[in-house]
């Protein structure tokens, strides 16, 4: 008898993932966790950034763009206050809207001329923008998960 040719076609048992052991719904939540905190960080940074550095850069551009240059100071709803709530997970599609429109508003006064543009690597030249803007347009669309003071509980989360 052929041991080997049976042993070839005994069908083997799966191998077992760590993942598996988890629900699909503590997965869905541990990566709506994942990716709100990920991207909240990440544009916090730029807002602790510009309270050493300030907002006159902003002002600026929002000056040439024909805009009240107080305006530049609603970044740092956009880039902290925002952030904190999105990290928090609380009122977190709110708060990850205003990263949306926070980004909009940085691609059109800063970023328009490198909307098409490749790096010599070959990536689009906005990628951390786009990255930004993205990743936050996600959280709205997906919301808090129940890893967050929110919960699931309400609209906004």
């Amino acid at each position: 008898m052929n041991t080997q040719a049976t042993a070839a076609n005994t069908p083997r048992a799966p191998i077992a993932s760590p993942l598996s052991a988890l629900s699909p719904a503590t997965l869905d939540d541990s990566g709506k966790l994942l990716i709100r905190v990920t991207i909240g960080f990440l544009v916090l940074l730029h807002g602790i950034f510009k309270l050493s550095a300030g907002v006159g850069f902003i002002a600026g551009m929002l000056a040439k763009a024909g805009l009240p240059g107080g305006i530049a100071y609603l970044v740092y709803v956009g880039e902290i206050v925002a952030p904190l709530l999105m990290i928090a997970g609380i009122y977190t599609r709110a708060a990850a809207g205003v990263v949306v429109i926070n980004m909009l508003v940085a691609f059109g006064l800063v970023h328009m001329a490198d909307l098409f543009a490749m790096t010599k690597q070959g990536g689009w030249a906005l990628e951390l923008q786009g990255l930004y803007l993205f990743g936050a347009l996600t959280v709205v669309l997906l919301g808090a998960g129940r890893f967050s003071i929110g919960g699931t509980k309400g609209r906004w989360n």
